[in-house]
């Protein structure tokens, strides 16, 4: 039966190849959405466990961050740019829910989690969500709740004003963007609580930078930050 099943499952990735998703190539049967050798060739850092790291020191002097730190770099090769495209643009969402599994495991017993008590995807704006059909923040939260056993706030920080899209922005044309987009929904569900805010990617920072500085108008709430990726040229 076990043969049968084999030479099935053959034939099916003969007709309908399954390729990994940051380089292309064929995925052995026990392999899901990235093969083996991507896996262990993405690089990852430690900023989890640095306190003051370079991301950490992009929100110096800018918002009140508690603690940052980002699973891996996106530049224009990159495996990460890989397949953060296809969870994007091609709306392959599982490679979202599987990322943020990744990282999650990477951040068990970390510094970045401690006192988090919930965590908090950067919200898209409803009319963009619905063109993409998804926002890929929810997934990575989605993945890392279930790691972390930390629950996910979809609903109390949402974006209010629609924006260009932030590529080939300078910073400063970036800031000014983002600059009083999100809103607060429910004040009682976010006073007293550390959130960990969650994004895809970190370019200059100034997403999150509006994102903390909403949600930080409100009574003892603190905030850390991690994302999939940060920009690096």
């Amino acid at each position: 039966m076990s043969y049968l099943y084999d030479l099935f499952d053959d034939l099916i990735s003969l007709l309908f190849p399954r390729l990994c998703y940051a380089c292309g190539q064929h995925l052995l049967r026990n392999e899901k959405l990235i093969c083996t050798e991507c896996y262990v060739k993405i690089p990852r850092n430690t900023y989890h466990l640095e306190e003051g790291n370079p991301v950490e020191q992009l929100f110096w002097g800018r918002c009140k961050i508690e603690r940052a730190a980002v699973f891996s770099f996106y530049n224009r090769d990159s495996r990460i740019r890989k397949l953060i495209h296809n969870l994007k643009y091609k709306g392959v969402q599982e490679i979202g829910i599987e990322l943020g599994r990744i990282y999650g495991s990477m951040l068990a017993d970390s510094r970045l989690l401690e006192g988090i008590d919930e965590i908090m995807p950067v919200p898209l704006h409803v009319s963009k969500k619905r063109i993409r059909g998804f926002n890929q923040s929810d997934l990575i939260c989605r993945g890392l709740s279930e790691v972390t056993g930390l629950p996910v706030d979809y609903v109390s920080l949402q974006r209010i004003t629609k924006t260009a899209t932030q590529t080939k922005r300078s910073r400063f044309e970036r800031w000014i963007n983002v600059e009083g987009i999100f809103s607060v929904q429910d004040s009682a569900a976010v006073r007293g609580k550390h959130f960990l805010l969650v994004d895809d990617v970190i370019t200059t920072g100034s997403t999150i930078e509006s994102c903390a500085n909403e949600l930080l108008k409100y009574e003892n709430v603190r905030v850390s930050v991690a994302a999939i990726a940060v920009a690096v040229t």
